[in-house]
């Protein structure tokens, strides 16, 4: 028995031995994820001093950056950060003085790493190559490394590559032996002569950090000699066909001749699509062949879009006639994206992009994910959202990017990697010039298949002679690859025009004239009527919102929100400290009303084909740009949700098209609907419907449209809506929605209607414009007094008040105006009793608060809360009012710095604001809660603030700047 038990196992044994040696015979790589040995170059003397032939001292684990090995140098005030500072107030306001020193270092420009370090260091990791590995094509690839790398194996340098773009991979000696080996990284993330400018996102500290390190796969690879190089799908929709365009290599400038099978089929359908193989011979000489194949698609082929992104798999199979074998799989979708005149078109269909900007945002890490998981989420959610388009600014993602959102269905827009603008120029003769073709040389070979990647852009808003550069830039790439469309570069208003850009991205055409009533009948017609190509407002919105501080907690990897805790803190000497989360969501609601109605008016405007907002998620950097509805997490922040966001910025989406959004009673509502459709087909015979309700919900009208088929395009007139509004006899908020119904396609509106007519109340309530002798006479008696101070403000003049909110930040923008982030109040105030409003900005306020002056309560009892107060930037975090209340001497007061009277005409809301705080303060209810000093009230209108803004720097942002003539 026991015999027997033995040759059982023997033979398992051998099975086992066999099963192992086929492995090992089949193996094509070996992973170099793990510890590798390390040292900080920061003299750069390694090289002189061979390195690569030492052992070096340290160990990191990679992938991964230096940082989060928690390598490089401690944050200093002399810390050497790649990007422009605009704003040096942080280094010598008094104000900022705790925060600049040690071991309390907070920065306001950005998020603050573990470590910083620029320049060059040392990476070391011995290897083994197996034997059954002779004969073979051997390849050292390193997917991320930042930025430039100088490889040497054992002491032979194989080479250099800089990329930002691409996995860097460095063909290995023909005749490295079996074995031990030692590979050396030399990796510099420091800039030099070629520059592609310090903000660009591929390498700033504003955004994903300026790391050293290597993050995404680490792989040596064996494969066969003679290989592809490269293999280019050209998706051909009306002959039904694929042209495949291959590149062949040869080791040691060999010669080889052979055949080619290609083999396709659908992957990510429910039932399979299969292609017919094709076989086609192929020769290498010296070591190169190229040939064309055409691969017929069948009679049923499967498209790519945004709702049905169908993709086919490849498998290209090389056989030589010596016996040597190589495979290659290649991903691609049969897609036709091009510009038909002023519009865009997905596959012979009308598409209007709906799309953000991606800046490389990623806070735990500094460094974009390299895992498809992560990029699936984040399309995912901007899928959520409406949205059907990305644009990466001045980066290009890695290839984790692509293949998510061929699976979602999103449409991509990388760009080279580069902002030529500050410290740097394109079209001069620089070093970056050749290097932005090599860039994208290098995205299209790598990432080119990809049915994402629909449009490219040389980068980010240039200076230089950027016409003539960028018109050459366009030529090579449409002569090249007709797979996508082409614009020189994402742009500003003020950048010249590329005259041959297949569609535009640029500013000009975005924005809110709420400088005015606000409406929903204007449009961008005019200001894009110049161009023949499809438009696409650059980066559209840049609304602000106050920091979230519950985000801090978020920080748990090699980045801290230093920026929100100085903020933070900073609210807390303001006295403010219990007023943060209040201050995230009022203004979070008007940004989200701001996103609506600019995004609405992008869909109401004729031959308008796209917006790309910046962006839907906060952008860390340049001062702390809190414009996202989303954290830098991509995790909502409470006050508006992916689904109602969505409602505004859909594939369709019901319009309204109104003159205003304040009525009186003894007006009628007149609205006109439109639906802008951008869905996969017609909508046959749509119903429309309309409800209009109180605050209670309950209907005060509803009616519904004559059924009409709704075409692939906007501004398709639906019909009226006309309602009297006499039945109303107090001041009422209502909403107006509008249906298709079947479908998930909706959209609302809110409207307010008073009285034109308010009762006549004798008061004793002592009005006055300015502090008088009666007014602290009154008050000195226990009198009620109320000071329209409107225009008298001293202590608060600085702060430019409108009804938006913050562009982008005052910090980045040299505090530009506007300067406050929307109102604060408690709707259940008794001040409201006759005046229905929520705890924020609304289309009510825009007449009250729009260009009115604040008040700087600086000096005011510690825990003093107005009426309404405005919310100010978060870098100054002033105490503001634009109304309160207080007992001064034995009276009491109400003082608003807008105009609030009883002689007010054409301001409906404001004349009802006016009439509930009279109300008010005849009531019983009115019991101020904090007494202040009648000096110290004077005072707003007789000192100015202690505190005030000096940037302490020269230089501004190109915004700010006037533009010089170019070629």
């Amino acid at each position: 028995m026991q015999i027997q038990v033995n040759r059982v196992f023997k033979v398992l044994l051998g099975i086992a031995f066999i099963f192992l040696s086929i492995t090992q015979i089949h193996a094509q790589s070996i992973s170099l994820a793990g510890k590798w040995r390390f040292k900080i170059d920061a003299k750069d003397e390694g090289v002189k001093g061979k390195w690569y032939s030492t052992v070096l001292p340290e160990s990191v684990n990679l992938p991964g950056s230096m940082a989060e090995n928690l390598k490089g140098d401690d944050i200093t005030l002399k810390t050497k950060w790649t990007g422009s500072i605009y704003d040096s107030s942080y280094f010598f306001h008094p104000r900022l003085e705790k925060y600049r020193k040690p071991g309390n270092i907070k920065i306001p420009f950005w998020l603050t790493p573990a470590k910083h370090y620029t320049g060059t260091a040392w990476y070391q990791k011995d290897i083994e190559i197996p034997a059954n590995w002779k004969g073979k094509r051997l390849v050292l690839s390193l997917e991320y490394p930042h930025s430039e790398t100088r490889v040497w194996v054992d002491d032979i340098e194989i080479g250099t590559q800089y990329t930002f773009v691409v996995a860097q991979n460095f063909e290995l000696p023909a005749n490295l032996k079996s074995g031990k080996h030692t590979i050396t990284l030399l990796i510099d993330n420091s800039i030099k002569a070629i520059n592609v400018g310090q903000d660009s996102h591929s390498l700033t500290d504003h955004t994903q950090g300026n790391w050293n390190g290597v993050v995404g796969k680490m792989e040596l690879i064996a494969g066969s000699p003679v290989y592809f190089e490269d293999i280019q799908v050209y998706p051909d929709l009306k002959n039904k066909s694929a042209q495949v365009k291959i590149q062949l290599k040869a080791n040691a400038k060999q010669s080889s001749t052979g055949k080619i099978t290609l083999a396709a089929t659908t992957f990510n359908t429910k039932n399979s699509l299969q292609v017919k193989p094709v076989t086609a011979a192929y020769q290498i000489t010296n070591g190169d062949g190229v040939l064309e194949i055409n691969l017929p698609m069948g009679d049923k082929i499967a498209t790519w879009d945004e709702f049905d992104p169908v993709l086919y798999r490849l498998t290209a199979t090389l056989l030589s006639k010596d016996g040597k074998k190589d495979e290659k799989k290649v991903q691609f979708g049969m897609r036709e994206f091009k510009a038909v005149g002023r519009t865009f078109e997905i596959n012979g269909r009308p598409v209007f992009l709906r799309g953000t900007v991606n800046n490389c945002e990623f806070p735990l890490t500094g460094y974009p994910s390299m895992d498809v998981a992560a990029w699936l989420r984040i399309f995912k959610i901007s899928k959520a959202h409406g949205l059907n388009h990305m644009r990466f600014h001045s980066f290009c993602p890695p290839e984790a990017a692509f293949i998510a959102a061929d699976q979602i269905g999103f449409y991509l827009q990388p760009e080279g990697p580069s902002w030529a603008n500050h410290g740097t120029s394109i079209g001069d003769g620089k070093p970056i010039d050749q290097f932005i073709y090599d860039e994208t040389n290098r995205m299209t070979k790598n990432y080119g298949n990809y049915a994402s990647f629909c449009m490219m852009a040389y980068g980010n808003e240039p200076r230089g002679r950027q016409v003539e550069y960028l018109t050459k830039f366009n030529n090579y790439w449409k002569a090249k690859d007709s797979r996508r469309l082409y614009t020189g570069a994402s742009v500003g208003g003020s950048w010249p025009v590329i005259p041959n850009n297949e569609f535009m991205v640029r500013a000009g055409a975005r924005g809110l004239d709420w400088g005015r009533k606000p409406e929903s009948i204007s449009t961008y017609a005019k200001q894009i009527e110049q161009f023949t190509v499809p438009f696409v407002a650059h980066e559209m919105g840049q609304y602000c919102a106050f920091p979230n501080f519950d985000e801090i907690k978020k920080y748990t990897g090699v980045y801290r929100a230093k920026n929100f805790e100085m903020f933070q803190e900073d609210l807390k000497d303001h006295d403010m400290a219990d007023q943060g989360h209040d201050f995230l969501m009022a203004s979070g609601k008007l940004q989200a009303l701001c996103y609506k109605n600019e995004i609405e008016k992008a869909l109401r405007t004729p031959n308008y084909n796209g917006y790309q907002l910046l962006s839907l998620n906060d952008y860390p950097g340049q001062g702390t740009a809190l414009v996202g509805v989303l954290d830098a997490f991509w995790d909502e922040k409470g006050y508006i949700s992916a689904k109602e966001f969505k409602r505004f910025s859909n594939s369709t989406v019901p319009l309204l098209k109104v003159s205003k959004f304040v009525f009186t009673n003894n007006e009628t509502l007149t609205a006109a609907v439109e639906v802008a459709h951008f869905g996969k087909a017609p909508i046959e015979n749509a119903k429309l419907s309309w409800t209009l309700k109180d605050e209670s919900g309950t209907n005060v009208a509803k009616g519904n449209f004559n059924p009409k088929t709704l075409a692939v395009t906007n501004c398709i007139a639906i019909g009226e809506i006309k309602f009297q509004l006499n039945g109303i006899t107090k001041a009422t908020k209502l909403k107006l929605e509008v249906t298709i119904d079947e479908t998930e396609f909706a959209n609302d509106w809110s409207f307010w209607v008073y009285p034109a007519q308010l009762p006549q109340v004798k008061s004793n309530v002592y009005y006055c414009t300015s502090l008088d002798d009666k007014a602290q006479a009154v008050l000195a008696e226990g009198g009620n007094v109320f000071l329209n101070a409107a225009g008298k403000v001293v202590k608060g003049k600085e702060v430019v008040q409108t009804f938006l909110p913050v562009f982008w930040n005052t910090s980045w923008f040299k505090m530009r105006p506007p300067h406050t982030l929307g109102i604060l109040c408690d709707p259940k105030h008794a001040a409201f009793n006759n005046f229905p409003t929520d705890f924020h900005s609304d289309m009510q306020w825009w007449e009250i608060v729009n260009k009115s002056q604040v008040m700087n309560l600086e000096d005011f009892p510690s825990g003093f809360k107005s009426i309404i107060q405005p919310i100010d930037t978060w870098f100054l975090n002033r105490r503001l009012a634009l109304v309160f209340e207080a007992k001064v001497g034995k009276g009491k007061l109400v003082v608003s710095s807008t105009n609030l009277s009883p002689d007010l005409k054409d301001a409906p809301a404001a004349q009802q604001l006016y009439f509930s705080l009279q109300q008010y303060m005849m009531s019983a209810q009115f019991n101020p809660k904090y007494e202040v000093a009648f000096n110290t009230v004077k005072d707003i209108f007789e000192s100015p603030s202690k505190i005030q803004f000096d940037t302490f720097t020269k230089d501004s942002p190109d915004e700010l700047k006037v533009k010089p003539k170019t070629n």
